[in-house]
């Protein structure tokens, strides 16, 4: 009997290790859960996302997907985009099988050349088709008319800033325009470009530096020389005295 009652004991203890053993072990995993619920629910919180819903900005009202600041399509068109969108430049561009070509909605001789000679000189500065054909070709061709001397003369005070834009341009292309503008313009106006050329030669100087630019440029300064005489030379010296005269 006492064997029989000492056995019940030691099971009854046994139960009751046992029974506080699934306690412990339940309340340790509830804490564990407890734990890692706190722990992924602080992580979320404190996250990029969550701060922001917690703490949103003014600017996260805008959709980024559809309103960009920066973005291209949020610009505003250029003066000689605007311009030519509403026909202010009497002039269109013709799709030639070969290449493009212009047609005038009057002959470019019954034009005036201000503003129109000055606003296609500020379309070389233009980086988008078909703005910078329009802009390049327009230019030229309505210095090919008759009466363009005198027509041009009086705007040189205005058209050399717009030029000296386009010469100063980080975009090669338009750099490449605007020498060739300057060319044209020298062309038609002979000396009378002297007085404004020293405000260009800067420029033209520090392309020099460039291997690439280094013959149209020469180029374009014995084409300044040719038709500006002895008093273009003189100044070109005094800006680029490595220029060699094409009288050497």
């Amino acid at each position: 009997m006492q064997k029989s009652e000492c056995h019940g004991v030691v099971q009854l203890r046994n139960r009751k290790a046992g029974s506080c053993d699934q306690r412990t072990s339940s309340s340790m995993q509830i804490k564990h859960g407890t734990t890692v619920q706190q722990s992924n629910s602080s992580s979320s919180t404190s996250s990029p996302e969550t701060a922001r819903k917690v703490h949103p900005r003014p600017s996260d009202k805008l959709n980024p997907k559809t309103i960009n600041p920066f973005g291209e399509q949020s610009r505003a068109p250029s003066a000689f985009a605007a311009i030519y969108s509403k026909g202010g430049i009497p002039c269109r561009l013709v799709h030639g099988s070969v290449k493009h070509k212009l047609q005038w909605e009057c002959p470019p001789e019954n034009l005036p050349f201000d503003p129109l000679l000055i606003t296609l000189a500020e379309g070389l500065r233009e980086t988008k088709h078909p703005y910078t054909f329009v802009s390049k070709e327009g230019f030229r061709e309505l210095l090919l008319v008759q009466g363009a001397l005198e027509k041009a003369v009086p705007l040189l005070p205005r058209l050399i800033p717009v030029l000296k834009a386009a010469l100063v341009h980080m975009d090669d292309e338009v750099f490449a325009r605007g020498l060739n503008a300057l060319v044209q313009l020298s062309v038609v106006v002979g000396p009378s470009l002297n007085d404004h050329l020293k405000h260009l030669l800067t420029s033209l100087s520090k392309r020099l530096r460039d291997k690439k630019f280094k013959e149209p440029i020469t180029s374009a300064l014995q084409n300044l020389e040719q038709h500006g005489g002895n008093g273009s030379l003189i100044i070109i010296k005094s800006k680029i005295p490595t220029y060699c005269s094409i009288c050497c």
